[in-house]
């Protein structure tokens, strides 16, 4: 039997839009869906580009304005990789529409408009994701059930850390992502930090952030300098619900980082260490090895690994980017058609917001703050 069809409109066709294109593209050809997911409609920020785009990317339809999606009653899922500042409006209107929502991290740039989304969703009975596709590794899935199995022993520590270089240019020129709006190092990648942070070990309950911005100025396009309020690097010592320490840093002027998404958790019995730059790849260094023969050693991402072996037959062979976000499309989708619950909803953007406005507001108070309930 054919499977029903879900129409896909997505906003913006720029990096994260094309990964999620990748994404919806070879998910049904690698999972059982629930649904065929067609590509049906891409708005960009001008008629010529989004019909560039389309005619690139596979869509039936293009517009310059991103108002058409919301309106078509033949679209199921509004997918929304625009601006950070432009997240609110977009979801708020396909919600009301009545449409399912899949929306590029952060949420929301205020903790407040991410839960006025999360709100409208569940009320609205309509399914939502907010991408954060690192969460999809096997390996990083792989570091969770060997932590809640034990086999690292009392949790003590953890240091995660997201650091690239995009912005390390002094004379790069300002852009959205500088506005206070787009939330600086820490709401941009520091927010895949805490969101592993706690896929890994739980509860965030404390904070004590540090946010610093090194790069005050920047070219405004025109000939002049426009200041820079947002942070360039943010580090924040936490407490786990679960007793364990820790800290984490967002850094996005890190020379020669391109991709460095790390975390170390240190048992009494054993320690993980992980680096998104060889993300195939496990250590786990036990305590329960013979003297002289302890160390890290390494675990290889492989058919043994769900779902690597629907990529892959082969150990060693590697997933890729792209397909950390096919695995996070299949998720949701599913999640859609009520199989699970959702993999990353709403709510829980809201939640990675709440963590990124505490430790900011730490960071301005220069003291240690409880992280809010309900966020």
């Amino acid at each position: 039997m054919s499977k029903p069809v879900l129409n896909i409109g997505l906003i913006g066709s720029g990096f994260m839009g094309k990964t999620h294109v990748f994404g919806f593209a070879s998910a049904p050809r690698v999972f059982d869906l629930p649904y065929r997911p067609v590509l049906h409609s891409l708005a960009d920020a001008s008629d010529e580009a989004a019909h560039r785009a389309a005619a690139t990317l596979g869509f039936a339809k293009a517009t310059g304005d991103w108002r058409r999606l919301i309106e078509d009653p033949e679209i199921d899922v509004i997918d929304i990789t625009a601006p950070n500042a432009l997240h609110k409006e977009m979801a708020l209107a396909a919600i009301a529409a009545g449409k399912h929502v899949y929306c590029e991290k952060p949420l929301a740039p205020r903790a407040a408009e991410a839960r006025e989304m999360a709100d409208a969703a569940e009320a609205a009975g309509v399914r939502t994701q907010v991408g954060f596709n690192y969460l999809c590794n096997p390996m990083l899935a792989l570091a969770r059930e060997m932590i809640a199995a034990g086999e690292l022993g009392e949790i003590r520590g953890y240091r995660g850390l997201h650091a690239e270089d995009y912005m390390a240019d002094a004379h790069g020129p300002w852009s959205f992502r500088h506005d206070p709006a787009g939330g600086g190092a820490l709401a941009d990648i520091g927010s895949h930090a805490l969101a592993t942070a706690e896929y890994l070990l739980g509860p965030i309950t404390r904070v004590m952030g540090d946010c610093v911005t090194l790069i005050d100025r920047r070219p405004d396009g025109r000939g002049g300098m426009r200041a820079v309020q947002v942070d360039d690097v943010a580090r924040a010592f936490l407490r786990f619900e679960n007793g364990a320490q820790g800290s984490i840093e967002g850094n996005w002027i890190a020379t020669g980082r391109k991709m460095q998404h790390d975390f170390e958790v240190y048992g009494t019995r054993g320690a993980l260490a992980f680096s998104q730059e060889r993300f195939n790849e496990l250590h786990f260094h036990s305590c329960g090895d013979a003297p002289g023969r302890r160390g890290f050693r390494r675990i290889e991402a492989g058919p043994e690994h769900p779902p690597y072996g629907l990529f892959c037959v082969a150990p060693g062979h590697q997933l890729g980017f792209n397909d950390l976000k096919a695995i996070e499309i299949a998720g949701y989708l599913r999640a859609i058609a009520g199989e699970i619950p959702e993999p990353f909803g709403f709510r829980k953007g809201l939640r990675i917001q709440t963590l990124v406005e505490t430790i900011q507001q730490s960071s301005a108070r220069r003291q240690w703050l409880d992280v809010p309930a309900g966020g």
